[in-house]
């Protein structure tokens, strides 16, 4: 024989397995072998046979002679005890009084490739198996404790290295039965992993290697190299770095720069090696932008990557060839200066604000954006304020024009400059010196507004009231004109949010009319009302609730309002009013019985008074805020619920409005002081004389502050009391569940209607070619058609002639392809290939985001169910479930055009 194989465990528990039903009673397996394992004694059960094992290994005949008596001794006849002897001692040298007892009665040889078959449940092998020691070797080191997986009867070369790979590499390195270069870039971040691979032999990485490259392509084979060399947290770094030495301006000089941190790799491979890297962190950025479970690990792997790439880039002198990468975070920076530049030379008239808006396009088009939205956000506000500050705004020339305009319009003003007053959040100071210029300008304008409201604001408070309100909306009419209406149809909840600015409204609205919620009015836009004077709670909420300017504390308001509701309506309906210390129910309960109780009684008006923004403001938690969302107000989600439970409308109304502590405003000493924004005496500059009926405190006449920067208490986060816009104008929304309960004239106000025109990058919509006339040819198929059937999307005209000299728009490439072709495909009475084109080009024009409505215009089906053809567009571009098209909240449609070039195979304009 020849030199004793070494065997295991494993080993001679699958030739005991094999050989056990053939031993008819025999207890001596002779095994030619040396034993190498510390287990001397295991079990082995089979389907018909259960048996004890014990081991023993010996060199010479005497030794197994002795071994055998020793068992018979101790174990006798003992039919469930087997002695397996592993021994080089020819055959020839044992006798048959020996040989008579053992299995086969001979020495039985170890087939290593019939054990590995055996033990994947297989009765053959494919014999390819048996040329590549390498991979016996490994499925006999490698086989995990719950043993390999069965396969059919043949157990074949690709099945036995998938397995391999799954304990080698581990579970993420290889789907369920698909390998692709995805779940190999996952496997190169974890650490354990590639330090097993590394620690391999070297005949079985390169095995595994070839193996995957030929499965996969030759990226496989360059991350399992850098694997091997112990450096596989830097593949998807190096893969993103040598996009400088491969992409489309790539370089001798990058390429030389790249071949320091990694030579001898074909330009080929790295190419395949790059785009797979930026495949998979696409898919990542995706999976972190979900909100699922695995969102915040995504993000933190993208991130991880994209830092280290940097890193890599510094070192080889590489960041200036990668300017224009979509991943690195110095390339992000750039562009986001890129803006800032633009922005100040747009406001300075050095520059054009197209070049704003264009380098705010490329800020978008990076990837990083889409995880550092709050950067894009405040970026994004600080182009829609220099969009507003380069128009023409005229001063009002009324009360009621002031309001109504800053209800429309400058209230989207104060928003976004609450975020951008709080800076980037990285705290870059580029971004931070620019942001500044912007806020500075911002600031110049709205005050000059305000000093013109001020001064309308004089003559109007002589003689405003409900007979001859000037063409306002007074805040003691609100109930007369907004719920009275509602209550014919369907008995609203009225939620009272203390303190509610425009501002603050304006992204309330956006965010529950994203959920589901309708917003309408008795007009065409949103109403707002005229607070009392001053503008304080103890003056203007008993003055909304009571329907009667007075000023009162709870009780007053509490009484007033069932009063009310008794006094209009005939004793059909009643009205209750629950306060801070009346919401709140018992254990295990959100909401009090009590209202819950109002609530589903459709003859009570409800009301509900919600403190948390005035609260926020008197204890400084504004004053970190750059946004309000409706769970950050206390009960108002419940509220919210329980209304639509019951299906009632939402009146979201203030009692006035506040402005902010921008920080830059100190405390003026003065006389006659009752509050932070309101006093009594004689104005200085920046203040006034208020005096009329509608003035409730100060017998009448009050002296309060117009400009946003006066003070006369202590620091906070917020004030009010005063006489700027922002605090006089009082915001109603109203939310409905449903368009049905709408009394008559009212209007639905979608959110196209209601965003002013600056907030979103000005996109003309594209005209359709005119129509080419042909000659009809009659055709076979022609004559089939049913008379009257049309597609279910139809632009005007006909194909237009090939040959056009004209470079296509991205649109139309999109559409032109064998990608959408198949698409479409499944999809009956699919819209025009113009009309997809169109919006694909539209979105791009908009910065990749425009509101549905929007969208369903440029498709020629404004009105027409906007929502099923959203739906149908998505089928149309979501390749495989990629979110190419996205509708948030089913009012904001977002293209991701990387992905969208990624699936259709085109490329960016």
């Amino acid at each position: 024989m020849n030199t004793a194989p070494e065997v295991d465990r494993r080993m001679l528990e699958a030739l005991v397995e094999h050989w056990l039903p053939q031993a008819k009673g025999r207890r001596l397996l002779l095994v030619h072998g040396r034993y190498v394992d510390g287990d001397r004694e295991f079990g082995v059960t089979t389907k018909e046979h259960r048996c004890r094992v014990r081991v023993a290994d010996q060199r010479s005949l005497l030794g197994v002679l002795e071994a055998w008596q020793d068992h018979q001794r101790e174990y006798g006849a003992d039919a469930d005890t087997l002695l397996v002897v592993t021994t080089d001692v020819p055959d020839e040298q044992f006798g048959w009084d020996l040989l008579a007892y053992a299995v086969r009665g001979r020495v039985l040889s170890v087939d290593r490739v019939q054990i590995i078959a055996g033990r994947f449940g297989a009765r053959d092998i494919d014999p390819r198996i048996r040329q590549e020691p390498w991979l016996i070797d490994a499925l006999l080191d490698a086989e995990p404790a719950e043993g390999w997986p069965r396969t059919g009867s043949v157990l074949t070369r690709d099945r036995a290295i998938q397995a391999l790979i799954r304990v080698r590499l581990g579970h993420a390195a290889l789907g369920e039965d698909a390998m692709d270069i995805g779940t190999l870039l996952d496997f190169s971040l974890d650490t354990a992993a590639t330090t097993r691979f590394a620690a391999l032999p070297a005949a079985e990485r390169d095995g595994l290697a070839e193996w995957l490259t030929h499965a996969v392509g030759d990226a496989a084979g360059l991350l399992l190299r850098l694997a091997a060399e112990g450096r596989a947290a830097d593949a998807m770094p190096l893969g993103l770095v040598g996009t400088a030495a491969v992409g489309a301006n790539a370089s001798t000089a990058a390429a030389l720069a790249f071949g320091g941190l990694l030579g001898g790799v074909r330009p080929e491979q790295l190419g395949a090696f790059t785009e797979a890297v930026e495949g998979a962190l696409e898919r990542w950025i995706s999976q972190a932008e979900s909100g699922s479970r695995h969102s915040d690990s995504a993000r933190e792997k993208v991130l991880a990557v994209t830092r280290r790439a940097e890193e890599l880039a510094t070192q080889a002198g590489l960041t200036t060839y990668l300017a224009d990468n979509r991943f690195l975070p110095s390339a992000f920076t750039a562009r986001l200066h890129t803006v800032a530049t633009a922005l100040i030379a747009a406001l300075d008239g050095s520059g054009e604000l197209s070049a704003a808006e264009d380098a705010l396009s490329a800020v978008r088009a990076h990837h990083l954006a889409r995880l550092q939205s709050d950067r894009v956000r405040a970026v994004d506000m600080a182009m829609r304020l220099t969009r507003w500050l380069t128009l023409p705004v005229p001063e009002p020339t009324s009360v009621a024009e002031a309001i109504q305009r800053h209800n429309t319009e400058w209230a989207w003003v104060d928003r976004a400059l609450t975020t951008l007053w709080a800076g980037d959040p990285a705290g870059d100071p580029v971004l931070g010196q620019a942001y500044q210029v912007v806020c500075r300008a911002v600031r110049e304008r709205r005050t000059i507004l305000d000093e013109a409201f001020a001064k309308h604001l004089v003559n109007w408070t002589k003689h405003a009231s409900i007979d001859d309100p000037g063409g306002c909306l007074l805040i003691e009419q609100v109930l007369d004109r907004v719920a009275a209406p509602l209550v014919k149809q369907k008995v609203p909840l009225i939620v009272v949010l203390d303190g509610m600015s425009g501002a603050v409204a304006v992204e309330l609205a956006e965010q529950l009319t994203e959920r589901a919620w309708w917003e309408a009015a008795p007009e065409e836009n949103r109403i707002a009302a005229v607070s009392a004077i001053p503008s304080v709670t103890r003056a203007s909420r008993p003055s909304l609730l009571t329907g009667t300017l007075t000023t009162g504390d709870q009780t007053v308001e509490k009484d007033g309002f069932a009063a009310y509701w008794k006094r209009h309506s005939n004793g059909r309906h009643s009205g209750r009013l629950f306060h801070k210390a009346d919401i709140g129910g018992d254990a295990g309960h959100r909401l009090s019985d009590q209202l819950l109780e109002a609530m589903a009684d459709e003859s009570v008006v409800v009301a509900v008074v919600l403190n948390t923004i005035d609260a926020a403001l008197d204890h400084g938690r504004e004053g970190d805020r750059t946004g309000w969302q409706p769970r950050d107000i206390t009960y108002l989600p419940e509220l919210l619920d329980a209304a639509r439970n019951y299906g009632r409308p939402v009146i979201l109304v203030s009692d006035h409005g506040h402005v902010l502590d921008r920080a830059d405003g100190t405390p003026v000493p003065a006389e006659g002081v009752e509050s932070a924004r309101w006093r009594l005496g004689e104005p200085g500059t920046g203040e006034l004389m208020l005096s009329g009926p509608r003035v409730l405190f100060g017998e009448g006449s009050v002296v309060v502050p117009w400009r946003e920067d006066i003070r006369y208490t202590s620091r906070k986060a917020g004030y009010h009391g005063g006489a700027a816009l922002s605090e006089m104008a009082v915001p109603v929304l109203v939310l409905v569940p449903s368009l049905d309960i709408l009394p008559n004239e009212w209007k639905e106000l979608t959110v196209d209607h209601v965003t002013p025109s600056w907030w979103q990058r000005r996109v003309e919509q594209p005209t359709p070619p005119a129509p080419v006339e042909r000659k009809p040819k009659a055709t076979r198929r022609a004559a089939k058609e049913r008379p009257g059937e049309m597609p279910l999307f139809t632009v005007g005209g006909h194909d237009e002639p090939e040959g056009r000299a004209e470079r296509l728009s991205l649109g139309q490439r999109v559409v032109a392809g064998d990608v959408y072709a198949g698409q479409r495909a499944f999809i009956p009475k699919a819209p025009d290939k113009k009309v997809v084109a169109a919006v694909i080009d539209a979105l791009v024009d908009a910065g990749n985001r425009l509101p549905l409505h929007a969208v369903a215009e440029i498709a020629g089906r404004a009105g027409r169910r906007p929502e099923f053809f959203a739906t149908i567009l998505q089928r149309l571009l979501n390749v495989d479930g990629y979110p190419v098209l996205s509708v948030d909240g089913g009012r904001w449609v977002t293209l991701d055009v990387d992905t969208l070039c990624l699936q259709f195979g085109v490329t960016r304009d």
